[in-house]
């Protein structure tokens, strides 16, 4: 797993399926059948998957494909088949809201029940899907990543300060794409704000609100990239003390 700083992102989307969960079509309706049946309120809605990729310079070039969100699901649960292909080299390339507080500490979701990481903390984020899509082909992910901040938290772009560039945390088939953004209120006040919000929401996409200040706030519900991203973000300040 590598965290990498990055300057820009050029991320586009390119015509074709993805074929490989094409080619298993049986299979994936199948699992999504089941996972329907354990949970209804998951939707097979259109996203999108980065089909190939390229790093060069700080510039992460990739280029997404449409599929539909139960071909991903299936792939993930599977750990991710095909990738020995090599023209099947597809990666779940996503932006996420590295929300920190004044006072330094982060600030992230416990997911909610009804949702398909229920119970896992994660920073403000969503799949790539076509509301993502500018009007030249261009994926904004940028936009995205203060959307995603706005429904899962109620916080609006001018209540945060948005960092230049992003960070890549490159985890085998998942990439993700960290955008520090910072608000100029303390942890505890912010937590009890994002507490107000969730309060008002008919059916929060998060359970509560998960504080990190340091190594001994990372946990087992945070998957690997999380975990990662957070202690490389502390050692890189510790060194510049």
């Amino acid at each position: 797993m590598q965290v990498m700083p990055l300057e820009r992102l050029d991320m586009r989307i390119e015509p074709g399926a993805w074929d490989y969960a094409e080619s298993r079509r049986a299979e994936v309706d199948a699992f999504f059948a089941a996972q329907l049946q354990r949970n209804p309120s998951l939707w097979n809605g259109r996203i999108l998957v980065l089909a190939r990729h390229h790093l060069a310079d700080g510039v992460l070039t990739g280029r997404y494909r449409e599929a539909d969100f139960a071909s991903l699901l299936w792939w993930l649960r599977h750990d991710c088949p095909g990738e020995e292909k090599a023209d099947e080299r597809v990666c779940n390339a996503f932006s996420m809201a590295a929300l920190r507080a004044a006072d330094g500490a982060f600030l992230l979701g416990r997911m909610a029940s009804w949702t398909a990481n229920a119970g896992r903390i994660y920073f403000a984020a969503g799949t790539p899907d076509l509301s993502d899509l500018r009007p030249d082909g261009t994926v904004d992910l940028a936009g995205s990543v203060l959307r995603e901040l706005g429904e899962e938290t109620g916080l609006a772009p001018d209540e945060v300060e948005i960092a230049p560039g992003w960070t890549g945390v490159f985890a085998g088939s998942r990439i993700a794409l960290m955008r520090e953004l910072f608000s100029p209120l303390g942890a505890d006040e912010l937590v009890a704000r994002i507490r107000a919000f969730l309060a008002t929401e008919e059916r929060p996409e998060l359970e509560d609100v998960v504080v990190a200040r340091g190594p001994d706030d990372v946990g087992e519900a945070m998957p690997p990239f999380i975990r990662t991203y957070l202690l490389a973000c502390w050692e890189d300040e510790r060194r510049k003390r």
